[in-house]
């Protein structure tokens, strides 16, 4: 470990003596430890000639990973220093249903597992759990993550919305009348538009628009008229009530993926992620938004469609 702290500080200030000073050892002993690198390594790390002494490219990668690995082992450290009693659990989460519906509940399992600590961070795809350091992670969709166990959270319903001044320019009531709208995207979600128009029983190709990589600015730029965006209804609730934003079409029933938590399948039991999961149960169990007559009955009502 000292070599390799040695080697990715080289890599960085370009000479052993700045090394030596972030080590708080001597020039010489910077210099030993990275013989000793490369003797353990068998492998030449270094351009060497009379003046000056470089890392060779194929060594400049290697640190580059050396370097993330570093980092992670001194993440976890600090992770376990803040509580070293219980246990870490690492979620990676959608960023628009981890802040509206995951972060105002984790209060509950914090008081319920105080020895419990949740770490959270951002993932739009699916991803490699053994290349990653999440114990879980929200997905959303169908159950299309492989090599992975579900438990359901809630199906996401969608609406097609606009600002009143584009629903203004809409020519008809007809989807086709719809999509001649400018219509906003997803990139995570290419297809989402199609996917909505087959489930109302309509095959309709969907234009190309704007694209954006998260909801928060898509709600912001249908809002200010820049299009028509297919939206969660849990997400623009305010809009909808302050006029800010119009529904465009009267079915509110319409899902086109479900809300999963997700975990390696063949993970071993992890007490904190075994926790989790039964907490997620029990929220699920007494959930209102999780029924779709209330769900609807809300959506109407901030909506101010009749029903």
């Amino acid at each position: 470990m000292t070599a390799l702290r040695a080697l990715e500080s080289f890599e960085r200030t370009g000479n052993a003596t700045q090394t030596g000073v972030e080590l708080g050892v001597s020039q010489s002993a910077v210099s030993r430890q990275l013989k000793l690198l490369e003797d353990y390594l068998e492998t030449p790390l270094f351009l060497r000639d009379r003046k000056s002494i470089r890392l060779s490219q194929a060594a400049r990668n290697y640190c580059g990973q050396v370097r993330a690995a570093l980092e992670q082992i001194g993440t976890a450290s600090l992770r376990l220093k803040a509580n070293p009693a219980g246990g870490q659990l690492n979620i990676a989460m959608l960023p628009a249903f981890g802040v509206r519906w995951l972060a105002p509940k984790l209060p509950d399992f914090a008081a319920r597992h105080p020895d419990v600590t949740i770490n959270l961070g951002t993932r739009l795809k699916p991803f490699d759990f053994a290349a990653e350091p999440f114990h879980g992670a929200i997905h959303f969709g169908q159950q299309d993550w492989s090599d992975v166990a579900y438990q359901a959270l809630m199906p996401e319903y969608v609406a097609p919305v606009a600002s009143p001044g584009i629903a203004e320019t809409r020519r008809g009531e007809s989807l086709r009348d719809l999509f001649a709208l400018p219509l906003l995207h997803l990139d995570t979600r290419p297809d989402a538009w199609e996917r909505w128009a087959l489930a109302l029983g309509q095959d309709i190709e969907c234009p190309v628009g704007m694209l954006f990589d998260q909801f928060a600015p898509m709600i912001e730029a249908a809002v200010h008229g820049m299009g028509a965006a297919l939206l969660p209804t849990y997400l623009i609730e305010n809009e909808l009530r302050d006029g800010r934003l119009v529904a465009l079409w009267p079915d509110t029933e319409i899902s086109i993926g479900t809300y999963y938590f997700v975990w390696p399948k063949d993970d071993p039991s992890y007490r904190p992620r075994t926790l989790f999961v039964d907490w997620l149960r029990q929220v699920i169990d007494g959930e209102i938004l999780c029924d779709p007559n209330r769900r609807a009955s809300a959506w109407r009502d901030v909506a101010g469609q009749d029903p």
